[in-house]
């Protein structure tokens, strides 16, 4: 049996020590090193010449952090399927990593057994968005999904879901488009409806799965 590789990037020794413990009961997994930092992290794929199959990212790091990593992994290492591991759950950390490529996002306090699924799929699939963590995704990977074909967006439509992929406010982007926060508010709950989402960051996972923005 084939055993898949993981990287532990996090500050919190105790902590990744213990996760190192729980991948290892799960067989097929390794850790093959543990990271305290972003800049660690690159300095050890980079002094060992070989990258893990999965990096297990925390976002809250001293010297580099998960975002300032995970900026540097799009641009010199787009293929490492990366999961953040953390305990931000804000709206706005998660579209940014969301953005910058990450596979996935958890929760430290996830059950172990979710934990194993989220690595499985990633590997798998390509990807795993918790439910708790996005409250969309169509409910389950398996539900038929409308195709980018059978979905008519109009072009403000379309503006709207582009700059609700960004860190702008509601506010900010009502300003840019030239429209009441009230119209701005109409263009998100038509497209929830029509993309079958219930939170903005539905809105950007949609939109990246189905490539109507560039990550």
């Amino acid at each position: 049996m084939k055993k898949y590789s993981i990287a532990i990037v996090d500050d919190h020794l105790l902590f990744a020590q213990s996760l190192d413990s729980l991948i290892s009961s799960f067989g097929n997994y390794e850790v093959i090193f543990h990271a305290t930092n972003g800049k660690n992290f690159i300095d050890n794929i980079e002094n060992q010449g070989k990258s893990p199959d999965v990096v297990l990212l925390d976002i809250n790091m001293p010297i580099m952090n998960g975002i300032e990593t995970m900026s540097w992994l799009k641009t010199n290492k787009p293929e490492l399927k990366t999961i953040a591991l953390s305990m931000d759950d804000s709206e706005e950390t998660i579209i940014k990593m969301l953005r910058l490529g990450a596979k996935g996002y958890l929760l430290k306090d996830i059950h172990p057994e979710v934990f194993k699924r989220a690595i499985t799929d990633v590997i798998e699939k390509g990807f795993y968005y918790s439910e708790r963590i996005t409250n969309t995704l169509l409910d389950t990977l398996d539900k038929k999904e409308k195709t980018k074909e059978e979905i008519f967006l109009k072009d403000r439509e379309r503006e709207f879901l582009r700059l609700a992929c960004t860190e702008k406010t509601y506010k900010e982007i009502a300003s840019e488009m030239f429209l009441s926060p009230k119209t701005v508010d109409g263009y998100r709950e038509t497209l929830f409806d029509k993309l079958e989402v219930r939170s903005r960051i539905g809105l950007v996972l949609y939109a990246i799965k189905h490539k109507f923005i560039e990550i």
